[in-house]
Parts: structure tokens; sequence; C-alpha cells
């Protein structure tokens, strides 16, 4: 088992400290041992702020001893990932373009963390510019799975999966375009929330594709994701989409379950491609919910066959408007001794971008090149369209839909590193929430014969969080999937 410290969740950690029982500087200190004794199996952070993050854990104590209200977060060590903005330390992207890159200033939901007396760890691996599903892109070397070292934990989030999974932090956050946050929680055993399109800053995430990205958290267990919502959510007036409204509080009744629940099932989620360990996980955790008193009702999403499709036209499109900053001279990585200012260019991209950032920016370039806008881009509007419109009309008649965050559990690295395709197919599951805007959860729900971690996905309407959170942790309250550790830390 490891220190007892670290065996608190995110919650038991704030009481405690909040208590007088444990100082944050115990839990702290705790962390950094451990991650000095691990991250060099998994390669989790890119960096670790150790005595920037003593220096906060030492204030925060000094202000529960001087009698101050410790914030909602006081004293909780938490990691974020490296395409958050920082006005300390690098903001990489774990890409050669932007290896030396320090912010000018802060995300919004980084402020919003320290604000609320969070310490911060560091910077968590990803796949570069988070492209990716494994976590092996990254120009800095892959992550691996605490379960399995042998294995990826999922991508783009993956080192803020693997680092929470392992207990190298008590939660982390992670950007999910795709599934980023969602299908890593499920192959690393965790809870993880793509929360519902403007329901949280985008100001000071590293923009990929900015009409999907969203920011959001990896955490232990359901209660401290909606902990952490409460501290991430809200209207934010640097950010244009930022919902105006204000957020209720994601811990009122929590505990409470849903009267006259309705869990939808998709027929287009039952098909081929899904391992079968994965599916019989699933039906049990429907079961469970049946069992408790749900109502299970057959819905239809017809249009989600064009899920992936629509997905990597639109994604790569906005990836190709975003990344074209980065040039050599406004941004990044700059070529030494260029013959001229186009050899500049080129030379800067080609060297400061990896291989998969480069095939998504020329997919999209592609895609919004004069005779294919309407042929592809265009047409993908029309299919994100028709998407939405189908979880428009399932939510009529449930409130939530259930179904794999993966289709599979944890692969080898490498596995699929050679098949773009066969990698694309991991977010099968996961893409037609981005495209609708919707809210999107992962929660553990068993593991395979090989010891491998699977997920249970919520799907909900806009602005359904809440709800969601409730359904989640009814289930988590019957299971112990949560409690267990991986054997790199067991």
């Amino acid at each position: 088992m490891p220190d007892s410290v670290l065996s608190l969740t995110a919650t038991q950690l704030r009481n405690a400290i909040a208590r007088g029982e444990i100082t944050s500087i115990a839990a702290t200190t705790a962390v950094l041992a451990a991650i000095d004794s691990h991250d060099k199996d998994l390669h989790a952070y890119n960096e670790v702020y150790q005595d920037r993050a003593l220096a906060q854990a030492k204030a925060i104590d000094a202000a529960r001893a001087a009698g101050k209200p410790l914030g909602p977060l006081g004293g909780v060590p938490v990691a974020l990932k490296d395409n958050l903005c920082t006005t300390y330390g690098h903001t990489t992207c774990s890409s050669k373009m932007l290896q030396h890159f320090q912010a000018p200033y802060s995300a919004t939901v980084v402020d919003k963390l320290e604000a609320a007396g969070a310490v911060i760890l560091g910077k968590t691996n990803l796949d570069e510019f988070a492209m990716g599903s494994s976590t092996e892109n990254s120009a800095f070397g892959p992550t691996r799975n605490p379960w399995n070292t042998a294995c990826v934990p999922g991508g783009s989030s993956g080192g803020s999966a693997a680092a929470t999974a392992a207990r190298l932090c008590y939660a982390a956050l992670g950007s999910d375009t795709g599934g980023s946050i969602r299908q890593p929680a499920a192959l690393c055993g965790l809870v993880g929330l793509k929360p519902t399109y403007g329901l949280v800053s985008r100001y000071g995430l590293v923009a990929f594709a900015s009409s999907l990205d969203q920011i959001g958290p990896f955490t232990t267990t359901v209660e401290d994701c909606a902990l952490l919502l409460n501290v991430l959510a809200g209207h934010d007036a640097k950010d244009s989409t930022s919902w105006p409204d204000a957020p209720p509080d994601y811990t009122k009744d929590l505990d409470t379950p849903l009267k006259g629940l309705r869990i939808g099932i998709a027929r287009e989620y039952s098909g081929g491609g899904t391992e079968a360990e994965v599916t019989a996980s699933i039906n049990a955790a429907i079961s469970f919910y049946k069992d408790a008193g749900a109502e299970i009702i057959d819905v239809t999403l017809p249009h989600t066959k064009y899920g992936i499709a629509a997905y990597y036209i639109i994604a790569p499109a906005e990836a190709s408007s975003n990344l074209a900053r980065y040039d050599g001279v406004h941004y990044g990585h700059r070529t030494k001794n260029p013959t001229d200012l186009f050899d500049l260019y080129a030379a800067s991209r080609a060297e400061g971008f990896g291989p998969e950032v480069k095939r998504r920016i020329m997919l999209g370039t592609y895609a919004l090149s004069s005779g294919y806008y309407d042929a592809y881009y265009n047409r993908a509007l029309k299919i994100r369209a028709l998407i939405k419109q189908d979880f428009d009309t399932a939510f009529q008649s449930c409130d939530v839909i259930a179904c794999p965050t993966s289709p599979s559990v944890a692969f080898k690295i490498g596995a699929k590193t050679d098949d773009p395709l066969s990698m694309y197919l991991s977010d099968v599951f996961t893409v037609t929430c981005n495209i609708a805007g919707i809210p999107g959860l992962s929660i553990p729900c068993g593991f395979s014969t090989t010891g491998l971690p699977i997920g249970l996905q919520l799907l909900g309407p806009t602005f359904s969080e809440q709800k969601m959170l409730r359904i989640a942790r009814q289930y988590e309250l019957a299971h112990d999937w949560h409690t267990r550790l991986p054997t790199l830390i067991a």
C-alpha cells in the first residue's frame, strides 16, 4: 500500500487539512517523494515545480494556523496538462515547437485552482498539441499506464491520467477535444469529465480545435470530480464562448439517488469492434441501474456512424488554422541558418512539429482548400448539426445515455502507431460528445482478466453535469472499482 496520506481522496485531504489533522506540507512532500520514486517508470510529468509547490503548501498551512479560511481545495496538490498556460515554468504542449516557451499569462482555470488553495505540482505529458489517443506522440517520449507499464495510458491527456491513477497527484486537469479526458480516464481507472462546451473557460488553453476543446478534471472519485468542477465552472469574460449563467453547486445532493432515472441505450454503440470484456462490464453496470429502479430505454443516434469522419475533418481543419501561428517568427522553434523567408517558415515547422501534428495539419489544410471546402468541411458541419439533433431527440426520452468509453482496454505501446486509422477508432464512442457540445463522464466499472481498467461513459444534455454526477455517484457508492490501486504502487 502507498503512504496513507496518498491513499486519501482530494476531498478527504482537503477536510483533513482544514481540521488540522494533516498539513499541506506533509501531503505535498509525500506526493513529491512518490513522483521521485515512480515517475521514472511512467513519465507522467514534463516538469515538476518542487520548490514552488512546497512554498504554496507552506503558505496554506500558515493561513490555517492563523485561523484564516481555506479555499475549497485548500492545500490539495494537483497537476496540469502541459497545454495550460502558466506564468511559471514552461508550456510545451509536448512539442519541440514550444520546448522553451514561457507563457506571459496563466490560464483562467489555473488562476481558479490557485485561488481555491490548490498546490500546483507541475505539468503533465500529452500527445503533441493534444493530437492523439495514446500519449505516444509526445516529443519527449511516451507516458506509460501505471496498471501495466507496457501499455498506453490513453490520450491525449495520458500524463494527467497516469499521474492521478498512480497517486502522483490528488487530481489533475486535462483537455478533451474528441475524448482526451474520458478515454485515458477509462484506461487508467479514473473519473474523467468533459464538461458542456462553454461551462469551463478555455482562456489560456493552447488551442487544438477551438469549437471542440474543453477543459475538465481527472479524479479518483465522483465526489472529487464534483469538487473540482465547482472550482472550474463559471463565466469568464476572457472567453467569448463562455456560458454566462452561474453554475450550480455540483456537490449538492450528490449522494442522493435520482428518482425516476431513465437510462438510454443507443443501438449504434453496440456494434462489433468492442472487446467482449468491455461489453460485459458495461452490461453489468446497466443491470445495476435497472435493479436499482432505473428505466432502461432504447434510443437511436442514427448519424453516429459519421462521427469519426466528421470529427477528422472538423478538428484538423481548425488545427490547421490554429497552428499556423507557429512559424518560427511569431512563436516557437526557429530553424538555424534559413536560406530565405520561405525556408525559415518551412524548415521551422518541419523541425518543430512531429508526424501526427503534420498529418493533421495537412488533412485540415486540404479540407479547407479551394475546391474542397464544400465537399469536406461544409459537409462535416452539416453532419455535426445532425449529430446534435440526434442527441436532442434522444434526451427527450432519457436522462443520460450509457455506453463504453473505449472499445478496448489499454493496448500495448507501439501496437497502433503504424496504423493511424486504428488509433483514430479508439475515439469511436467519445467524439460525438464534442461534436454536439454535450457533457460526457467516464467512471470505472470493472477490470479485464489481464487487470486493466474498463470505463463506463455517461452522456447527458447540455449543462446536465449535476444530474450526471449524481447518477455516477449512485454507481460508485455500490462498487469498489475506484478504491483499487495500480500494481505499480500497491
